[in-house]
């Protein structure tokens, strides 16, 4: 457990810290740009710790952005949902040991509750990132959207 709170709360917060310091020095805003999940807009069985420390990211994203915006730093957070990646095989094998489902069920089974009907890729989850590196979102802070194809509604 204190791993994963190492990494995602902890890891994310240092992040905050040294990226606003590095603006504020170099005497000009920018953005901070952390990664949370659809955990953590949404507690889900079994992955308690997990979506603690995705909720906290959200917390820290809110909290930073009030903190900073008067140096015109924006912060935001990505909530990406079942990207198709390794860490999906890992996620799905330790289901399925908890569970005794087959492998796969698990990953077809939150594969099956998207709207758009099909898995994430990265491509997808890069292309909301960019948007929040970009101009664009110049008048968004504070902000954790989901990019998940339909699976968490808030």
């Amino acid at each position: 457990m204190s791993r994963i709170l190492a990494v995602n709360v902890e890891g994310v917060l240092w992040g905050i810290q040294a990226g606003a310091a590095k603006f504020r020095a170099r005497g000009h805003g920018g953005k901070i740009i952390n990664a949370s999940s659809i955990a953590g807009h949404e507690g889900f069985a079994m992955l308690g710790v997990y979506s603690a420390t995705k909720f906290a990211v959200r917390a820290l994203t809110q909290a930073a952005a009030k903190e900073y915006a008067s140096d015109g730093i924006t912060v935001n957070a990505y909530c990406p949902g079942v990207v198709d990646t390794d860490m999906w095989i890992t996620i799905d094998e330790r289901f399925s040991a908890l569970t005794g489902a087959p492998k796969g069920a698990t990953f077809e089974k939150f594969v099956g509750g998207i709207a758009l009907g099909r898995a994430q890729t990265p491509e997808d989850v890069a292309a909301y990132v960019s948007y929040l590196a970009g101009p664009d979102s110049d008048y968004m802070t504070g902000q954790a959207g989901l990019i998940d194809g339909g699976l968490v509604y808030r």
